[in-house]
């Protein structure tokens, strides 16, 4: 046998060695990812950035969820209990739908109509499990069973997979996360499967003058996800930091346009979505009353307003009815 025979069969050996070691180490993960992506909710959670869900009274008011739920890598952090909450800038958005209640809608038809458990209705709404619907209210629609989770300083991934048993590889897999990806306060995870707490996490008690007006115009859309108002006016108007705090992000999203994120000193994360002008940058540092922004109507928007939610407290504007006209 030549050298050059001798060197080929060493090369396919190496070859089928490295094939049956791979297929062994990879395939059990990938089967692990392929039964969670065939499960009720992943599939639908890929709906494109483009579309708008009008059917049947729905809508979608906060999407895309996973952005297609690609991960980068295979690799899980090797610690889960890193901290969350204080690290990269990774941003991520929530599919959740507002459905606005029909006549005859009951908790118990709209759990089988949204294919969702009916404590995930209760939970995601604040609602008993005996709750009468009122015609025209809306419920936020999660999709899939689970829990709706807003990260709060000092979480851990672990913790939250425990608090609220699921199982911490489940919930970055759900959420398109790898270990290039950790969370900042006021970020929202779904944790599928996940169950209510006996003692579930409590808003920021927040003084009635911590917040001022974000802006002139008149309330367009009432509360909706995530525990947002809108308030509308002319493209152009002034965007202002509701309280003082520091710039998180600062950028374009698909959905929410060009917006900004604030923390601030108590914990409670500000979204001003939809901007045409972004005048700050993260990491930056503002004061109350400082402009952020400029109202606009980009993202999934249909005319010039402010997407503006709060994160951990309640939002201040829902004091105000629909069609009210706020003055800075």
């Amino acid at each position: 046998m030549s050298k050059r025979q001798v060197s080929g069969w060493l090369l396919f050996l190496f070859i089928a060695t490295f094939s049956v070691v791979f297929c062994f180490s990879y395939y059990p993960t990938k089967g692990r990812l392929y039964s969670l992506e065939n499960r009720k909710g992943f599939q639908q959670a890929r709906i494109a950035l483009s579309s708008l869900d009008t059917t049947e009274n729905v809508f979608v008011s906060a999407t895309n969820l996973l952005l297609g739920n690609s991960l980068k890598g295979l690799s899980f952090p090797g610690d889960s209990s890193s901290t969350l909450a204080s690290l990269t800038d990774y941003d991520y958005q929530q599919q959740l739908r507002s459905y606005q209640i029909q006549e005859e809608d009951t908790l118990g038809s709209l759990a089988e109509k949204f294919e969702v458990s009916l404590d995930t209705l209760a939970w995601a709404n604040d609602l008993s499990l005996s709750a009468v619907l009122q015609p025209g209210q809306y419920l936020d629609i999660l999709p899939v069973s689970g829990i709706l989770y807003l990260v709060r300083s000092g979480d851990t991934l672990s913790q939250i997979a425990s608090a609220y048993q699921a199982r911490a590889e489940e919930i970055l897999i759900f959420n398109g996360l790898d270990d290039s990806n950790v969370l900042l306060v006021g970020d929202l995870l779904i944790i599928p499967d996940g169950k209510k707490p006996t003692e579930a996490p409590i808003l920021t008690p927040v003084a009635s003058s911590y917040f001022i007006l974000p802006t002139n115009g008149y309330i367009s859309q009432g509360l909706h996800p995530y525990n947002a108002i809108d308030i509308a006016n002319e493209c152009g108007t002034p965007i202002y930091a509701a309280a003082g705090g520091t710039v998180q992000k600062a950028g374009w999203i698909a959905i929410g346009g060009n917006r900004v994120r604030i923390l601030h000193s108590n914990g409670v994360v500000t979204y001003y979505g939809h901007l045409s002008k972004i005048l700050v940058a993260s990491g930056q540092k503002v004061v109350p009353g400082q402009q952020v922004g400029l109202m606009g109507a980009t993202g999934h928007a249909t005319g010039c307003h402010l997407h503006f939610d709060v994160r951990g407290a309640t939002n201040p504007l829902t004091r105000y009815s629909l069609g009210t006209v706020l003055q800075y």
